[in-house]
């Protein structure tokens, strides 16, 4: 027998993985979110160099492959060495199951799954040791089962890395990540959202399939074993290939270095994707990126905050009028983009109530969410604060007892809570809020009489606007103004509401059904609370968390982060529309301003309504930093990377020009110098901040 046949179950599956990469890159290439057109050094790069990361990346993901072919012999269960390795599989399996091991010193499932895999080794051993005459019938199939276990994980991989494209247009990245931490939600958002049941079995019968064929090719090499010297040749090769396969990976992941996003995701490897963000799910700013003195950053940053002084925000507020103590509501609305709305353009009809609220109070047409990931949206209207590299603050550990809005509120004596309808856990919020403050409200407290809908990701947001109204009216009761932060759920996948609400039916689960919902459910609250003694001394603040996708041409395409935003108050704040550039983090200060509150702050954000303000926005992702202001996007990046594109408003938008929010990005030939310091500036103070402490709660 030849030696190519003693590794053809490697190859085989290995020409398998690069068949379902190759139809997956060219299905993405085609996809409706790829919007772009790819050069042919692009098209090339993509089906060359991300083949060959493909192959090396197999290479990885086989490495149990090759230790239980390895492993595959019949010398082992020869007298006496069979009874010895089944006595010691025994010993070891009553040992996990009875004694301390360093399983149970992590705790959680392991001990569990270290019983499992040992007790399945053991039964499986003792199988082929009791039972010669079907010795080669259940190797046999045993072997059968590892390809149809990898044929079905390759084929599971292809399909999510589509599903993922499909809600983000990236590979994997750290959100990917944080999905396998909530996997109740997101398992079940998957079940909701897509016909899993046809799917899978689709993805089961072809993997039986692809393991017929892949059997049929290698089981020569169970038929006739590799003697020991063979064994060690193809381990040879094998660990050769997989120590080059270590550097060439990450030396081939430096070549996406494409100017065309899109370009550059097609070319990379799903899973080292998805390894990249496990390991970087923290980015020391000091490290990756690109830095300045920090006096220079400070004396910087204090060129767009005048009152700051020192090394820190730490700053007084004065109004010049009497402090306001009405209540305040803020409601932040899920994956909710500017372009929902008619102003911006839509033609859809799907929020007409807030199409008619925006006309009575104070707008902000040109204002940016900070990121593309809600715990960015709540961080920044929490602690107007901007948006670190790594992990949003409200998912790190040391997220407690930091400056925030409702510490403010707080001060002045108000009742600050935190009101979601689904479970708080989820993202950490509920240690977030709780550790800032905030009492909280979320599915845990609704009766079952409470809730008439409710979906993977919580109650419907009418069950939630109506829990809202009765814990409004019971705070009202205490003599104390109340801040009541309301993050809505329903628009978001799968986007199943109660049908009979609105004429796009619940169980289409549409994103245009999810977005009139929420829209439906908001008009339901505010009739109800403009019934009720607290409303006309109430401010709503209303305005999205981020936008509905982040999928663009560039690291930060403009157009995904323009979110709408309002303050309403009927009597209070006078209708109107505020044009200049803002960020997210600037919302709550300005709030402040209106109810002339004194108060020290630390926040980053700033009242834009203050003739001191300076026009800008923040956006990120977990690792593009960027910064907008005079019409020029920079963007700071790992590897002390700096990019800048010129923003230039795109013609034929059918509507007026402050609510036109499409932009050409064009690379800037000659570098702003002065915006990139600026950049920096805001970043590296900020990491700096949250590294020493400085951005805790004022006693």
């Amino acid at each position: 027998m030849s030696f190519l046949k003693k590794i053809s179950p490697f190859y085989n599956l290995a020409l398998f993985y690069l068949i379902v990469s190759f139809v997956l890159r060219l299905v993405l290439i085609f996809h409706p979110i790829t919007q772009a057109s790819f050069v042919f050094i692009d098209s090339l790069k993509i089906f060359t160099l991300g083949l060959v990361s493909d192959f090396f990346v197999f290479v990885v993901a086989s490495f149990f492959l090759w230790l239980y072919l390895i492993f595959i012999s019949n010398s082992k269960y020869f007298k006496p060495y069979g009874y010895i390795i089944f006595g010691v599989l025994v010993a070891l399996l009553l040992y996990v199951a009875f004694g301390n091991t360093i399983l149970h010193e992590y705790g959680g499932a392991l001990p569990k799954i270290g019983m499992i895999f040992i007790g399945i080794k053991t039964l499986l051993f003792g199988l082929l040791l009791f039972l010669p005459k079907y010795r080669n019938q259940i190797r046999f199939w045993l072997f059968s089962f590892v390809i149809f276990l990898y044929a079905v994980l390759i084929l599971q991989n292809g399909i999510s890395e589509y599903f993922f494209w499909n809600e983000f247009g990236v590979k994997y990245n750290f959100i990917a990540v944080n999905y396998l931490i909530y996997t109740n939600e997101v398992i079940g958002n998957i079940m909701e959202s897509y016909p899993v049941i046809p799917i899978f079995t689709a993805l089961f019968v072809v993997a039986a399939g692809i393991t017929f064929l892949i059997v049929k090719k290698s089981k020569n090499y169970i038929q006739n074993i590799p003697s020991f010297e063979e064994k060690l040749k193809i381990s040879g090769i094998y660990l050769a290939l997989l120590g080059l396969s270590l550097f060439a990976i990450p030396f081939l992941a430096t070549k996406e270095n494409s100017q065309n996003i899109f370009s550059n995701e097609l070319q990379s490897n799903g899973m080292y994707k998805f390894y990249l963000a496990f390991v970087n799910s923290e980015l020391d700013y000091f490290k990756f990126y690109k830095t300045m003195p920090e006096k220079q950053a400070y004396a910087l940053l204090k060129n767009q905050i005048p009152t700051i002084s020192g090394e820190n925000t730490l700053r007084n507020i004065q109004s010049t009028a009497a402090e306001n103590h009405k209540n305040v509501v803020l409601i932040t609305i899920e994956s909710y983009s500017a372009d929902f709305m008619k102003m911006y353009g839509n033609e859809q009809n799907i929020t007409p109530f807030l199409d008619s609220l925006a006309t009575k109070s104070l707008l902000f047409t040109n204002l940016y969410a900070v990121g593309n990931r809600t715990v960015r949206g709540l961080e920044a209207v929490t602690l107007c604060f901007p948006p670190t590299a790594g992990e949003s603050v409200v998912k790190r550990k040391d997220n407690k007892n930091k400056f925030s809005t409702g510490s403010v509120f707080a001060k002045k004596g108000y009742n600050v809570k935190f009101l979601y309808g689904g479970d708080a856990f989820f993202d950490n919020m509920e240690d977030f809020f709780s550790g800032n403050g905030y009492g909280i409200v979320d599915k845990k407290a609704f009766t079952p009489e409470e809730v008439t809908f409710a979906n993977v990701w919580g109650v419907c947001d009418e069950d939630m606007a109506n829990k809202a109204i009765t814990v409004m009216n019971t705070e009202a009761k205490t003599g104390n103004p109340f801040f009541n932060h309301w993050m809505t759920v329903s628009n978001h996948r799968p986007f199943t509401y109660p049908n009979n609400t609105i004429d796009i039916p619940g169980d289409a689960k549409s994103r245009d059904g999810g977005v009139k919902y929420t829209d439906y459910a908001l008009r339901k609250f505010f009739a109800m609370a403009s019934k009720q003694n607290w409303y006309a001394n109430t401010v709503f603040v209303i305005l999205a968390d981020h936008c509905a996708s982040s999928a663009g041409k560039t690291e930060l395409p403009v157009d995904k982060y323009h979110i709408p935003a309002m303050i309403y108050s009927p009597g209070f704040i006078e209708p109107k529309t505020y044009t200049n550039v803002m960020s997210q983090i600037d919302i709550m200060p300005t709030l402040f301003g209106l109810l002339h509150f004194n108060y020290q702050s630390k926040f980053y954000g700033q009242d834009v309504l203050q003739p001191d303000y300076k026009p800008r926005a923040l956006i990120a992702t977990y690792q593009d930093l960027g910064l907008i202001k005079d019409n020029v996007l920079t963007i700071i990046s790992p590897k002390q990377k700096v990019k800048q594109f010129q923003l230039t408003l795109k013609s034929n938008q059918k509507v007026a020009k402050d609510f036109q929010i499409y932009y050409d990005q064009v690379p800037l030939t000659k570098e702003r110098t002065d915006l990139v310091n600026e950049t920096i500036s805001y970043y590296q103070t900020a990491s700096d901040v949250l590294k020493k402490k400085k951005y805790q709660k004022i006693k």
